[in-house]
Protein backbone atom coordinates (compact mmCIF):
# COMPACT_ATOMS: atom_id res chain seq x y z
CA UNK A 1 0.00 0.00 0.00
CA UNK A 2 2.76 2.41 0.86
CA UNK A 3 0.18 4.20 3.05
CA UNK A 4 -0.79 6.23 -0.04
CA UNK A 5 -2.26 9.35 1.42
CA UNK A 6 -3.66 7.44 4.40
CA UNK A 7 -5.75 4.99 2.31
CA UNK A 8 -4.05 1.98 3.84
CA UNK A 9 -3.98 3.02 7.47
CA UNK A 10 -7.45 1.59 8.20
CA UNK A 11 -6.63 -1.60 6.28
CA UNK A 12 -3.33 -2.16 8.11
CA UNK A 13 -4.93 -1.49 11.49
CA UNK A 14 -7.65 -4.08 10.77
CA UNK A 15 -5.35 -6.63 9.08
CA UNK A 16 -1.81 -5.90 10.32
CA UNK A 17 -0.39 -9.23 9.08
CA UNK A 18 -2.21 -9.31 5.74
CA UNK A 19 0.41 -8.88 3.03
CA UNK A 20 -1.28 -9.23 -0.34
CA UNK A 21 -0.48 -7.56 -3.67
CA UNK A 22 -3.82 -5.73 -3.92
CA UNK A 23 -5.42 -4.86 -0.56
CA UNK A 24 -8.46 -3.38 -2.33
CA UNK A 25 -9.57 -6.95 -3.10
CA UNK A 26 -10.06 -7.66 0.63
CA UNK A 27 -13.74 -7.13 1.41
CA UNK A 28 -14.82 -6.54 -2.21
CA UNK A 29 -17.73 -9.07 -2.01
CA UNK A 30 -15.82 -11.70 -3.99
CA UNK A 31 -13.88 -14.62 -2.49
CA UNK A 32 -10.42 -14.11 -3.94
CA UNK A 33 -7.30 -16.23 -4.31
CA UNK A 34 -5.55 -18.30 -1.65
CA UNK A 35 -3.46 -15.54 0.01
CA UNK A 36 -6.55 -13.40 0.52
CA UNK A 37 -8.57 -16.29 2.00
CA UNK A 38 -6.41 -16.48 5.11
CA UNK A 39 -6.83 -15.77 8.79
CA UNK A 40 -4.40 -12.85 8.49
CA UNK A 41 -6.66 -11.22 5.89
CA UNK A 42 -9.91 -11.95 7.73
CA UNK A 43 -10.72 -14.64 5.15
CA UNK A 44 -10.77 -12.01 2.44
CA UNK A 45 -12.53 -9.51 4.68
CA UNK A 46 -15.40 -11.99 5.17
CA UNK A 47 -15.85 -12.55 1.44
CA UNK A 48 -14.84 -16.23 1.81
CA UNK A 49 -16.94 -17.05 4.89
CA UNK A 50 -19.74 -18.77 2.91
CA UNK A 51 -17.23 -20.62 0.70
CA UNK A 52 -15.26 -21.82 3.73
CA UNK A 53 -18.46 -22.97 5.47
CA UNK A 54 -19.56 -24.99 2.43
CA UNK A 55 -16.13 -26.36 1.55
CA UNK A 56 -13.95 -26.29 4.69
CA UNK A 57 -11.34 -28.66 3.22
CA UNK A 58 -11.30 -27.20 -0.30
CA UNK A 59 -8.03 -25.44 -1.07
CA UNK A 60 -8.03 -23.89 -4.53
CA UNK A 61 -6.22 -21.01 -6.15
CA UNK A 62 -9.43 -19.36 -7.38
CA UNK A 63 -12.52 -20.02 -5.19
CA UNK A 64 -14.77 -18.03 -7.52
CA UNK A 65 -14.56 -20.92 -10.02
CA UNK A 66 -16.36 -23.23 -7.57
CA UNK A 67 -20.07 -23.32 -8.42
CA UNK A 68 -19.82 -20.80 -11.25
CA UNK A 69 -21.78 -22.98 -13.70
CA UNK A 70 -18.70 -24.24 -15.58
CA UNK A 71 -17.12 -27.61 -14.85
CA UNK A 72 -13.45 -27.19 -13.96
CA UNK A 73 -12.76 -30.90 -14.30
CA UNK A 74 -9.20 -30.84 -12.99
CA UNK A 75 -8.11 -31.30 -9.36
CA UNK A 76 -8.45 -29.79 -6.87
CA UNK A 77 -11.70 -28.24 -8.19
CA UNK A 78 -13.41 -31.48 -9.24
CA UNK A 79 -12.98 -33.26 -5.89
CA UNK A 80 -15.27 -34.31 -3.07
CA UNK A 81 -13.72 -31.65 -0.80
CA UNK A 82 -14.77 -28.97 -3.30
CA UNK A 83 -18.24 -30.46 -3.92
CA UNK A 84 -17.14 -31.59 -7.38
CA UNK A 85 -16.61 -27.97 -8.42
CA UNK A 86 -19.63 -26.85 -6.43
CA UNK A 87 -21.80 -29.26 -8.42
CA UNK A 88 -20.64 -27.95 -11.78
CA UNK A 89 -19.03 -31.29 -12.72
CA UNK A 90 -21.89 -33.55 -11.73
CA UNK A 91 -24.07 -35.05 -14.43
CA UNK A 92 -27.23 -37.17 -14.35
CA UNK A 93 -28.38 -39.58 -17.03
CA UNK A 94 -28.93 -38.06 -20.46
CA UNK A 95 -26.06 -35.68 -19.69
CA UNK A 96 -28.38 -33.17 -17.99
CA UNK A 97 -26.54 -30.99 -15.47
CA UNK A 98 -27.50 -32.04 -11.95
CA UNK A 99 -27.94 -28.38 -11.01
CA UNK A 100 -31.10 -28.37 -13.18
CA UNK A 101 -32.50 -31.23 -11.10
CA UNK A 102 -32.11 -29.56 -7.71
CA UNK A 103 -28.61 -30.74 -6.82
CA UNK A 104 -26.36 -27.94 -5.68
CA UNK A 105 -29.35 -25.73 -4.90
CA UNK A 106 -28.41 -25.04 -1.28
CA UNK A 107 -30.75 -27.69 0.17
CA UNK A 108 -29.48 -31.09 1.31
CA UNK A 109 -31.66 -33.70 -0.48
CA UNK A 110 -31.51 -37.35 0.67
CA UNK A 111 -31.94 -38.59 -2.91
CA UNK A 112 -28.61 -37.03 -3.94
CA UNK A 113 -26.72 -37.35 -0.63
CA UNK A 114 -24.21 -39.90 -1.88
CA UNK A 115 -20.66 -39.82 -3.14
CA UNK A 116 -21.43 -40.24 -6.84
CA UNK A 117 -23.66 -37.14 -6.65
CA UNK A 118 -21.03 -35.15 -4.79
CA UNK A 119 -23.19 -35.32 -1.68
CA UNK A 120 -25.93 -33.31 -3.39
CA UNK A 121 -23.50 -31.04 -5.18
CA UNK A 122 -21.94 -30.07 -1.88
CA UNK A 123 -25.28 -29.23 -0.23
CA UNK A 124 -24.96 -32.14 2.22
CA UNK A 125 -21.26 -31.81 3.11
CA UNK A 126 -21.93 -29.71 6.22
CA UNK A 127 -24.86 -31.93 7.28
CA UNK A 128 -22.77 -35.10 6.87
CA UNK A 129 -19.93 -33.58 8.88
CA UNK A 130 -22.27 -32.56 11.72
CA UNK A 131 -24.37 -35.76 11.69
CA UNK A 132 -22.15 -38.52 10.21
CA UNK A 133 -24.43 -41.46 11.05
CA UNK A 134 -27.78 -39.74 10.51
CA UNK A 135 -29.91 -41.09 7.67
CA UNK A 136 -33.19 -39.21 7.80
CA UNK A 137 -35.66 -38.68 4.99
CA UNK A 138 -35.40 -34.87 5.04
CA UNK A 139 -31.92 -33.83 6.24
CA UNK A 140 -32.84 -30.14 6.10
CA UNK A 141 -35.22 -30.60 9.03
CA UNK A 142 -32.47 -31.78 11.39
CA UNK A 143 -31.35 -28.93 13.60
CA UNK A 144 -33.71 -26.38 12.03
CA UNK A 145 -35.29 -25.40 15.35
CA UNK A 146 -38.72 -26.83 14.53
Amino acid sequence: CGFDGGDCIAFKSKYPNCNVPDPSLVGNNRCDKRDYNSQECGFDGGDCDAFNALYPHCSVVNPSLIGDGNCDSFPPYNTEECGFDGGDCLKLKFNVPIRECGVGNGICDLEFNREECGFDGGDCIEFNAMYPNCTVEIPGKVGNGL
